[in-house]
Formats: C-alpha cells, structure tokens, sequence
C-alpha cells in the first residue's frame, strides 16, 4: 500500500534543514510549505495555526502533527522503513539508534546552549547532562568507533548529529576535534545531503531577493 506524501514545513538556514536531508536521503515526495524566518512567518497566522510554538521543523501526516527534531527523524525513517534508514525494532542497534536520536536533544544541545552562554549547569541533581566534559567526551568515544554513529551502517540518527556537529563546528561552538571533522566530512559530503544543501542554498537566495525588492 502506498504511503501518503508528508506535508513538510520548513525554513531554509534553520533546523529544519536537516530534515529537508532526510527527506532527500530517502528519496521520496513531499509536499513543501516554505516559512520566511526574516517575515517571521513561523510565528504568525496561519502556520501558528499548525505550530502554536512557532518552530520548525515540523510534518503533518494522516491528520496528525509532528514536530521536535528527533521526533520527525523517528517518524519520518520509520515511515519509510523500506529505505533502510532506520533499524527495525528486532534490530540490536534499533537501541544504540534510539539513545542518539534522544542524546542529541536531551543532553548535548542543552550543553552546548550552556557552554555557547558561558553560564554554568544547573546542579548535579537537575542538570539533563550531568556536566560538559562527561557528554562530550561520551559523544567523542561513541564517534571513534566510526564510521557512523552506529558503526558501518549509515542511518537517519546520522542525519541529525552530521547537520547539528556541521553547524556547531562552523560557529566554533563546539571543539573541532579530527574525528568531529571527518565525521562531518563524511556524513556532508554525501550526495543527498549535498543536493538539499543546494535546494536550501536556492531556497535562501530566493527568500533575500524577495526582502530587499
């Protein structure tokens, strides 16, 4: 039975890019509905009426919404499950995939957002990640297997960290350590991933053309 296309709401230089990328690494349709973040779109009617909170990305599906980063890569490499970018839940790395997938929003960017700040954690007991040095130095370690986040097998968990470490590095925001790097290198360079950079590129472009006229 065929799958219904997802209506994908996305902005171009934000978030959503990533899921753009897996959109692309899947290789399937979707319904594209373009937010201009420099009109503040993303916060007015009617995509509020989507979104209340105003962010993308975000997926609307068989009558229901999706949002959240990692939520919209479970959904979406689940949903097309054929394409092998997601391990099946018999699978002994559909854990390890789920741990990343939620590491990245539960324990790395509050992290990052802490150290970008220069405030200090919140303490032991409260703090999502415990402390900086710990999460990074795991997010490191788990890298130096290699290739990918879950060994030799490329999968939409790598989709995530490769757009999110590509950012962060790119703002200095996080050490750019050779394995961080490569890692990057590896997952941007990826014919798919570089094609929706392009479409965001153009995308981008257009949005700046249209504010200045």
């Amino acid at each position: 039975m065929s799958v219904p296309n997802v209506t994908f709401y996305h902005a171009p230089n934000s978030r959503s890019g990533g899921a753009r990328a897996l959109l692309e690494e899947l290789g399937v349709g979707y319904d594209l509905q373009v937010l201009n973040l420099r009109k503040n779109e993303q916060h007015q009617f009617p995509y509020t009426t989507v979104n209340p909170m105003g962010k993308v990305p975000a997926i609307w599906h068989r009558g229901e919404l999706i949002t959240e980063q990692p939520a919209v890569y479970l959904y979406l490499a689940d949903l097309y499950a054929d394409k092998g970018l997601a391990p099946r839940i018999d699978d002994p790395l559909r854990g390890p995939y789920l741990r990343w997938m939620v590491f990245y929003g539960s324990c790395f960017e509050p992290a990052a957002v802490d150290r970008a700040l220069k405030r200090e954690p919140a303490p032991p007991s409260t703090c999502p990640y415990g402390d900086w040095d710990t999460m990074f130095n795991t997010l490191v370690a788990q890298l130096e297997r290699g290739p990918y986040m879950l060994g030799e097998r490329f999968t939409a968990v790598d989709v995530l960290w490769g757009c999110a470490l590509n950012w962060m590095t790119m703002f200095k925001l996080v050490p750019e350590l050779p394995v961080i790097c490569a890692y990057v290198d590896r997952v941007m360079n990826r014919p798919a991933m570089r094609h929706a950079m392009s479409l965001d590129a153009e995308l981008a472009a257009e949005q700046a053309e249209e504010q200045a006229a």
